[in-house]
């Protein structure tokens, strides 16, 4: 059995039925098993491409089985995925992927596994992708049907994408944006202002002015020789991170809190802004694992950072009228970093947005009791979904009188290298990764008034 063939399938297996992230187990994976580069490119492949159209192959496998994927074994539905994807999506000789998901299934399964992935995939096989494609396609009644199984994304994420899109008067974007999700990003990494300076040889990012794209090697390699100044992260938390610190001058003394801080990366770019500002930084991070992480990521930074593991509504609520500036990272549904965490369109359910809206409501309301009077919230998410953005900030004005908006738009403005053309309604910033190439941030920056207002009302 190829190795790359087995990384891959353990990984996908792993997503399935252990929640595992196939971006933080995959590397490690690649390294155990000690792939050429060449089979490690072929196994970063298969995972991704499979993971990425899982549900359409699994409208495919159901088709060639005759029986829904949920009455095949767990393991046995991965191997048939896997197999599913390098016939219809790779230059793959077809007795080549069906002789080793058999051999897979085998070693996964059993005998009569392994004869029931033999002709599920020769059933698949026998028929070409173009017209798997059109039978599918054949069974939707709807336009949001037919987006959601052309590009491989469950029904109520093209909604909730349309809906965003929509808002900013870029409906016509729906396809563009949906095909964006299923591109592979390229490496992304940051210098952090005033503590290192980008290679010679690295392309610039097009906004950030301090992202730029891998210049060529290992990036882990670059990041390693970095001293914990040279990055990886998108250019779209960079600029999320820079809204904050840039939306005024900052005055030496100020007080600065990353409520949601795991696993570091603005973090570290607060800090390298708060230590060229004279300010101070104060990190929460409520998974302790998740808060090593921050710690290792200030590590570079020369700039003393306290990190906690408090529960983050709480924290901010015991100690009101404190920070000059928040910003709050939410946690969130992810979906706009699906071309980054394929799984998580598959993984995540309407039932997760309401789940998440109580505790992202939560937390801004407390970010905004602990700012001091005139102070500044940036509220985050990697999420267009309006139930995650747009409607949270609604919220939070209505329960917070005299609450500000600022023009996030302008403010980023005076920090890109170009014009964003980013501004959504109530002076937000919606990204896209078919529009700017970063993952879909929201960002709203929100200003308490100098002095006070009249108490907070309950929602």
């Amino acid at each position: 059995m190829q190795p790359a063939r087995r990384v891959a399938f353990d990984v996908i297996h792993a997503v399935s039925t252990s929640d595992a992230y196939a971006n933080l187990l995959l590397p490690h994976r690649l390294a155990e098993a000690k792939l050429s580069p060449a089979d490690a490119g072929l196994a970063t492949e298969l995972t991704y491409g499979t993971l990425r159209r899982r549900g359409y192959y699994d409208r495919v496998i159901a088709h060639a089985a005759k029986r829904p994927v949920t009455e095949i074994d767990d393991a046995i539905l991965d191997v048939l995925r896997l197999g599913a994807h390098q016939l219809l999506s790779m230059r793959v000789a077809g007795h080549a992927a069906v002789n080793e998901s058999v051999e897979l299934a085998r070693s996964a399964g059993s005998r009569s596994a392994a004869g029931f992935t033999n002709g599920v995939l020769r059933t698949i096989s026998r028929t070409e992708p173009a017209e798997w494609e059109r039978i599918l396609l054949g069974e939707v009644t709807n336009d949001t049907d037919r987006l959601a199984v052309s590009t491989a994304h469950p029904s109520w994420v093209v909604r909730a994408i349309r809906q965003a899109l929509d808002l900013q008067d870029r409906g016509d974007e729906l396809e563009d944006a949906l095909a964006a999700d299923n591109l592979a990003p390229q490496v992304n990494l940051i210098a952090l202002p005033g503590l290192a300076d980008r290679p010679e040889d690295a392309e610039p990012n097009r906004f950030s002015p301090y992202g730029f794209r891998n210049p060529g090697g290992d990036p882990v390699q670059l990041v390693g020789t970095g001293g914990g100044r040279l990055r990886v992260q998108d250019e779209g938390s960079q600029l999320a991170a820079l809204a904050l610190t840039r939306a005024v001058p900052v005055r030496p003394g100020e007080r600065w809190l990353d409520l949601c801080a795991g696993p570091g990366g603005k973090a570290a770019l607060l800090a390298a802004e708060a230590l060229a500002g004279e300010a101070r930084l104060d990190a929460n991070e409520l998974v302790p694992a998740r808060a090593r992480l921050v710690e290792r990521a200030l590590a570079g930074v020369p700039l003393e950072v306290s990190v906690s593991t408090a529960d983050g509504t709480k924290l901010a609520a015991e100690h009101p009228a404190t920070y000059d500036r928040i910003l709050l990272d939410a946690p969130c549904t992810g979906l706009g970093a699906l071309r980054r965490r394929p799984e998580a369109r598959w993984r995540k359910t309407p039932k997760d947005v309401s789940e998440l809206t109580r505790l992202q409501g939560s937390l801004l309301d407390a970010a905004i009791t602990a700012l001091a009077p005139g102070g500044i919230v940036a509220y985050v998410t990697c999420s267009p979904h309006v139930g995650e953005t747009a409607l949270i900030v609604e919220s939070a004005l209505r329960a917070h009188p005299g609450m500000e908006r600022l023009d996030t738009s302008a403010v980023l403005d005076q920090v890109t290298t170009e014009p964003l053309d980013a501004a959504a309604p109530g002076g937000a910033v919606q990204l896209w990764p078919h529009r700017q190439g970063t993952d879909a941030m929201y960002i709203a920056l929100l200003r308490k008034p100098a002095e006070s207002a009249e108490p907070a009302v309950d929602r």
